[in-house]
């Protein structure tokens, strides 16, 4: 008589596949992140909840690995969730803007890339550059020019007077970047839909808003 598997052992065998799987996926895959302060605004609002794909931007080691895995370089204008350098144990995101061995410098708030301005229609200022009467040494205004070092990125928000970003505290190194942020998948904050009770919070045209 053939073995048969009782229907709880089943139950058990399938819960159990379901928790490495997701683990799994927690782990190497995806991750949830809310945005806790307002420095990439209007990009990403304080109250969003991101997943953050943790593959796309993984280590690899060998040609072989980068051939067959569904791996991207790290891109100028990615927005990339990674531990902070100064506290590897908080998260941060912010937008890349310099790659290794490029020169960045602000001129008047103006970021320069070798040189060159950069085009970034992404970018929101609490005071308007010609407008700013702070001085030449604030950071916010001048800075640079400085060279990144191989394996290190120059990383900046989007809200660019109000973000803690690679002006004060230095280069990103590549391995701690923990991954590129994918859509918006859920949003909450005191400028919500306006329905009555717990729901009134919630900023509907912002579920699955993708990130760029």
């Amino acid at each position: 008589m053939p073995y048969k598997k009782s229907t709880a052992r089943e139950y058990f065998e399938s819960i159990c596949i379901a928790v490495i799987l997701a683990l799994f996926v927690r782990t190497f895959v995806v991750q949830a992140f809310k945005i806790p302060t307002g420095s990439m605004e209007n990009n990403l609002l304080i109250g969003d909840h991101l997943l953050v794909n943790k593959f796309v931007h993984a280590p690899t080691t060998t040609r072989l690995e980068r051939m067959l895995l569904p791996i991207d370089p790290i891109r100028r204008g990615d927005i990339v969730v990674f531990k902070y350098p100064e506290d590897p144990e908080r998260d941060f995101i912010k937008r890349v803007i310099g790659l290794p061995g490029e020169s960045v410098e602000l001129r008047n708030k103006k970021v320069y890339i070798d040189g060159t301005p950069l085009d970034e229609p992404y970018v929101q200022f609490l005071i308007p550059p010609d407008e700013d009467g702070a001085s030449d040494f604030d950071v916010r205004v001048q800075y640079g020019p400085v060279t990144v070092p191989e394996d290190h990125y120059f990383m900046m928000g989007d809200n660019r007077d109000n973000s803690q970003d690679s002006r004060y505290w230095g280069f990103l190194p590549r391995d701690y970047v923990k991954g590129r942020a994918l859509f918006v998948y859920f949003s909450f904050g005191e400028d919500g839909g306006g329905l009555p009770g717990p729901l009134g919070g919630i900023r509907w045209s912002r579920m699955l808003h993708q990130i760029h």
